[in-house]
């Protein structure tokens, strides 16, 4: 049977993000966490080793893969900051061209620093995400 790596866990997300070597990422983290925690109304959570996570849904898979996970999070890469909102949402793309500057993948949207930004647009990315992860995944 498949083990999910990416589980919410105990550590300190306080710890993880003084951890963060650049001064310029450690500072937007602490940015994205005050941003993240008012918008979404969660606590933040570290998921595995190095996720901020806020809320979680259940989710399952018509193949029977099924698990649990964030909402929203993010995390301070030394690259870049991953920024992980809901996948398959029909909005989210529309949302991301007035984001500002970044790029993205299937999962996760990647930003150099918050100052790159539009913050009312992450705002609205991060409501977005969870009203389309209640949609699909209701909880039971």
């Amino acid at each position: 049977m498949y083990e999910l790596k990416t589980k919410e866990n105990d550590s300190s997300v306080i710890e993880f993000i003084e951890r963060v070597e650049s001064p310029k990422k450690r500072k937007d983290a602490y940015k994205l966490l005050d941003i993240f925690t008012e918008t979404t109304g969660y606590q933040a959570k570290m998921w595995g080793p190095s996720i901020i996570g806020f809320g979680s849904y259940h989710y399952k898979y018509a193949t029977g893969h099924e698990g649990d996970a964030p909402l929203v999070g993010f995390s301070p890469r030394k690259a870049k900051i991953s920024l992980y909102f809901a996948t398959g949402d029909p909005k989210r793309d529309k949302l991301l061209e007035k984001f500002g500057k970044h790029t993205s993948g299937k999962a996760c949207v990647y930003i150099n620093k918050v100052a790159d930004i539009d913050v009312d647009v992450l705002k609205e990315l991060i409501l977005q995400s969870i009203a389309f992860l209640r949609e699909t995944y209701p909880e039971k």
